[in-house]
């Protein structure tokens, strides 16, 4: 069955369990949930809702990943940054491989969006096939079908 084109979700869903790695934790005892609302056709992307409570705790990134804080607040550290708050309507965001220390302030909602990230090579590859691409014209442009762009004859 083909996917659809378009999804919809909405950021008041049930979140399930989603357990902190338990050698992460620095103190408390924080508690995260989260529930996916978007997957891509690849899988290399996702979008998900996601909370905590109170704690310390390190996280370390093993893809690209933006959040946008809905609720509560954070103080973020990391190696040459020095601890900074942030709260609601804030986005960050995360290159693959770094490392964070999260201190969530009694409790953090967020919206991630998540995208794994390929080798330089195929990065690299991947660009200049997207680049010829957008060089064809494609039958659903609308600027193609009003003739923008084209030789009047």
């Amino acid at each position: 069955m083909p996917l659809a084109l378009i999804e919809t979700s909405h950021c008041n869903v049930d979140l399930k369990p989603a357990p902190i790695e338990p050698s992460w934790i620095i103190e408390g005892n924080p508690e995260a949930r989260n529930c996916a609302l978007s997957v891509s056709a690849d899988r290399a992307a996702c979008t998900l809702i996601w909370s905590c409570t109170e704690g310390k705790f390190n996280w370390y990134y093993d893809c690209d990943e933006t959040i946008v804080i809905l609720e509560g607040s954070i103080v973020l550290e990391s190696d040459g940054m020095p601890p900074q708050r942030y709260g609601v309507g804030d986005v960050i965001f995360f290159r693959d491989g770094a490392h964070a220390k999260w201190h969530v302030e009694g409790y953090v909602r967020k919206v991630a969006f998540f995208r794994k990230t390929n080798p330089v090579g195929l990065s690299l590859a991947v660009r200049v096939v997207n680049k010829l691409r957008s060089l064809i014209p494609r039958r659903h442009d609308p600027a193609v079908q009003r003739g923008v762009g084209a030789t009047a004859r």
